[in-house]
């Protein structure tokens, strides 16, 4: 079974040095030439930590959230989803019947968005769309912190509002609650705080962004670990590309990557 293997160190930002740590680490002789491609397969064979292909797909939720996405657009992405073994679908409230029916004698779980993109919905109405949404077939939902009442410095009202979403679980308790914190927004106490409150509140994810407003950053992925620590999931979502990327957030301390391009990620993935 091919392994990818993350480095417990950072990699130069430039490909001729990223190219040159790999000739060291191999001794391959510095004359010879190697092209691009047999540079990267290398860096992914660097053993550090090891993840096989079939685990980085479990850890992928495949995302389609845009506003104009067509059923044929959901269509293809479960279908692909089906095909490549990844964990979970990410797809927006009205499409949820439709995912779930899709995916239904399969393992992936479809995931939906609540109090997406902006987080400024009624606390009642974020609870009501992940009932309805748990109804029609999701087992998991992506829900959008109140950042208004978090910059503010209204912590209570933040925790409430995660809190009802979180009710949900009492009809399914195996049901997963992730918390959009939207770090692009954020200081880092500001995160800190973010994380403490989603935690508290009962949630078992929090979750970098929603896209919008900047991607996940390896920083904000390790500050997020550090602060949720091994007990809660932490979600790695925005600009995230390549397996490059995959794997450094993994590195950082994500164990869910989210991502619209997760079929270009695990395709790039050696065989």
């Amino acid at each position: 079974m091919a392994h990818a293997h993350i480095w417990s160190k950072p990699v130069g930002r430039d490909l001729n040095i990223f190219g040159n740590q790999l000739l060291q680490v191999r001794q391959v002789p510095q004359n010879i030439y190697l092209p691009f491609q047999t540079y990267y397969q290398l860096f992914l064979k660097v053993q550090i930590m090891e993840i096989s292909r079939k685990q980085l797909a479990r850890m992928m939720d495949y995302t389609l959230v845009k506003p104009d996405a067509t059923r044929e657009d959901v269509e293809k992405l479960c279908s692909q989803a089906q095909k490549h073994g990844f964990g979970c679908v990410a797809v927006n409230p009205t499409y949820v019947s439709l995912a779930a029916e899709l995916l239904k004698e399969t393992e992936v779980k479809v995931c939906a968005t609540v109090g997406f993109p902006f987080g400024a919905t009624l606390p009642e109405v974020k609870a009501l769309e992940a009932r309805k949404t748990v109804e029609k077939g999701a087992e998991e939902v992506d829900m959008v912190i109140n950042l208004g009442a978090l910059k503010s410095g209204d912590y209570e009202a933040a925790r409430s509002d995660i809190e009802m979403v979180v009710d949900v679980k009492r009809s399914c308790e195996d049901i997963l609650v992730k918390v959009i914190i939207e770090t692009g927004y954020l200081l880092d106490k500001e995160k800190v705080v973010a994380c403490e409150i989603a935690k508290e509140a009962g949630a078992d994810f929090v979750k970098t962004s929603t896209g919008l407003a900047g991607g996940a950053t390896v920083g904000d992925v390790q500050l997020m670990r550090k602060t949720v620590g091994k007990d809660m999931g932490v979600k790695a979502a925005g600009g995230i590309r390549t397996l490059k990327d995959a794997l450094a957030m993994i590195r950082a301390g994500a164990n869910r990557i989210g991502t619209s391009t997760a079929v270009a990620i695990i395709e790039e993935f050696p065989r």
